[in-house]
Formats: structure tokens, sequence, C-alpha cells
């Protein structure tokens, strides 16, 4: 390692959260300029437990998965992305990992 210090980069943490009195589980994405991958998840890592503080009953399920956006953020850019391996078609996938009708929006 040269010493070094690498320019911040703009990342995309997603961290999961367990509402315990509504029975339903949160997915956040939030947004953070760090100079490393696990720079950005330590400190969306704090900011999560302060949420957690500011809300009865909301645990962090000590989920958080970092994306490195390309560029600085603007209209339309992409904040984050993951990618999950499966042999089931469009249909079944979405309805088998994202539309299971108990999917409630802020």
């Amino acid at each position: 390692m040269s010493g070094r210090v690498s320019s911040a980069s703009w990342y995309g943490v997603r961290c999961v959260f367990r509402h315990g009195p509504l029975g339903v589980y949160e997915e956040r994405i939030t947004l953070w300029t760090a100079r490393s991958a696990d720079e950005a998840v330590e400190r969306a890592e704090a900011e999560a437990a302060e949420y957690c503080e500011d809300l009865d009953g909301v645990e962090y399920a000590r989920l958080a998965q970092a994306f490195t956006l390309f560029g600085t953020p603007g209209d339309g850019a992409e904040v984050f992305s993951l990618m999950r391996g499966s042999t089931l078609p469009p249909g079944e996938y979405v309805d088998r990992y994202f539309a299971t009708g108990d999917e409630r929006t802020a």
C-alpha cells in the first residue's frame, strides 16, 4: 500500500430495517461521498443507528450493500444496482422477490 489517499466517490448504500410495530421491513438507499465502499457502509450504518433511535420499534437488520456511482449524481443517475442469478422467467422472478402484495411505499 502506497499510503496515497484516494479521492472520494459517490456511493449508494442500501440498508434494511425491521419496523416491529408495523410488521414490515424497509429498504433505504442513502447517498454518501467516501473514499471507499467500506467507508460509505460505515457512515451509512452510523446513520442507520440514528434512524432507529428516532423511531419506536425499528431495528437495523444488519444488512448494508454499497454501490459505487459513476460520476456525480444528477437527474436519472443510477444510485444502486444488485445482480442476482436466476433461471426464473421475468414474471415469476418479480413475483418471488418483489411483488408479494405486501409492499408498502413511503
